[in-house]
This record gives C-alpha cells, structure tokens and sequence, in this order.
C-alpha cells in the first residue's frame, strides 16, 4: 500500500464528491438515518464550492495513484473549521482518516492558529475516537432541526439583510459570544447576500450568515438568535443545528414545530471559550 498526500485540485470534485456521498451514506444508513446528501451530484457541488473557494485548504489522498479520501480547512476566520473528511468505504480502517487529519493539524499548528473546531455525526463513534485520540474535545451535544421556516416579523426585533458596514458591530457580538470573531465567513456571506442581523431598539444584537447547516448564527442573548430563526424564509440545507445544552431555545423550536433530525458533537481542540449568549453551530460537509 503506497499511501500519498497531496493539495486538492479543483478537477478533484467528482471523485471526491463521489465518494465524500457513499462515506456519509454508508454510515448513515448503518444507524437508520438519511443520508447528509440528497445525491452524488449534491456532494459533488459541495466539493467543487470547498476546493475553488478561496480561504479553504485541501489535501487528498491517494492510495496506490487512486484517489481515496480528502479533507479541508477553512481558514477564513481565527478558529479554523475542519471537514468534510471522508474515506472512500471500500478501504477504511486503514489509517488513511488519520493521516488526512493530522495533515490539516499540523498545518493548523504551523498558521499558530488559535485553534480549530469541528462538528460530525454523534452516532458514528469510530470517527468520535478518532477525534479524541487526536486532542479534541467534546463542547457541546448539538441537533439538525428540520421544519417548515416561520418567515415571521419577530416582535420586539427588527431583522434586516447584513451589510459590509456592519462587519465590524457584528464581529463585536461573535467575540463577546466565543471569545473570537468568524469575520471571514461573514464578510463572504455578507458579499453573497446571506447574512442577516437583528436589532432591539436600534442597538445590533446578533447575526447569522444564513440560518442553516452550513451557517453560524450569534446572538447576545436566546432571544436574539430565535428572532433570527422566526425572520427566515429559508433553510439552507433545510435546516439548522440547535446545541442542546440551550434549554430555553430547544423548547422554542419544538414549540414551534421544528422537529430533531439528527445528533451531532460539536469537539474542538485549542481555545475556546464557554459561550456567552447564544448561538446556532454550522458544519463543514
């Protein structure tokens, strides 16, 4: 077995998509869940948006000459984001998933980046030993809430699109929350017309790049965030992720219908800081 690393290309989309839908499916339909994509194509169009966006490194695996894995980092912001990592189901438990990590770590270490966070399924427990054996911890138990978007005028907020002359306000309200900003996912979200904001008597009080999987959302209190959630007429990924630890704001989404579709572990490694507010996690696949 001839085992090599190298950076992502973009013409590695479809291979890597490919096999980025049978690794999550494979594990998915082993606990009795939907898979993390509709389809191939899906996946793939995942892949092709992580390997030519700027900001995200790519490294893929190659056993033999044969493309067999890949992973990413988005490096957009202070705390890296890890993932989507996936191994091709026809030769896993070969090491070939750590070595895909380690090679992002290392590179983590490299930047001296303050740190780095991921989110993955809670069900699939050789990947939650992986992690940990690699220096992650557990910070939170977190749900894929599915449902129909309220698409209501909150009372007592006003939620308006986000603009580049917000960035700043809107970075002071993810550093009260976390302790660090995520400026440039935002400012790319705020570029693609996706961000929101939310007020309370004029004064900004929170955000989100889109209220959905793949977005993050911060709010100086739980009120904030769930004005955020009612004002959306969308769900990208036709959901969000709520962190179970937040009572008061899992007991507003079921109320209102909203329904958990999936468990999964918010883990990260380096700093991080107890949240200060509340907030709505994002995956990176």
């Amino acid at each position: 077995m001839s085992l090599t690393l190298r950076p992502g290309k973009p013409e590695d989309a479809t291979v890597c998509g490919a096999i980025c839908y049978e690794a999550f499916k494979a594990i998915a339909v082993q606990h009795n869940f939907p898979p993390s994509y509709a389809s191939p194509e899906v996946a793939v169009e995942r892949m092709v948006e992580r390997l030519t966006r700027p900001g995200i490194y790519a490294v893929v695996a190659e056993l033999d000459g044969r493309v067999v894995g890949s992973n990413f980092l988005d490096e957009r912001s202070p705390i890296a984001g890890l993932g989507p990592i996936t191994v091709d189901p026809t030769v896993q438990n070969r090491s070939i998933g750590r070595h895909l990590m380690q090679d992002v770590l290392d590179r983590v270490a490299t930047q001296h980046r303050l740190g780095v966070r991921l989110v993955h399924a809670a069900y699939h427990t050789r990947a939650l030993s992986l992690y940990a054996k690699m220096g992650f911890a557990v910070r939170d138990v977190v749900a894929k809430m599915t449902g129909t978007p309220l698409a209501l005028k909150p009372h007592g907020h006003t939620v308006r699109p986000a603009t580049l002359a917000d960035l700043d306000a809107c970075n002071q309200v993810c550093r009260h929350v976390h302790g660090h900003d995520r400026g440039g996912e935002l400012r790319d979200a705020i570029e693609q017309g996706h961000a929101t904001l939310v007020e309370q008597t004029g004064r900004l009080s929170g955000y989100a790049t889109v209220i959905g999987v793949s977005g993050h959302a911060v709010g100086e209190t739980t009120a904030a965030v769930q004005a955020l959630i009612e004002a959306a007429s969308a769900f990208e990924r036709d959901g969000f992720l709520v962190p179970l630890r937040n009572k008061e704001l899992l007991s507003w989404c079921l109320a209102r219908g909203f329904r958990v579709a999936v468990p999964q572990t918010l883990m990260s490694q380096g700093f991080y800081q107890e949240p200060v507010g509340a907030f709505l996690p994002s995956v990176l696949y």
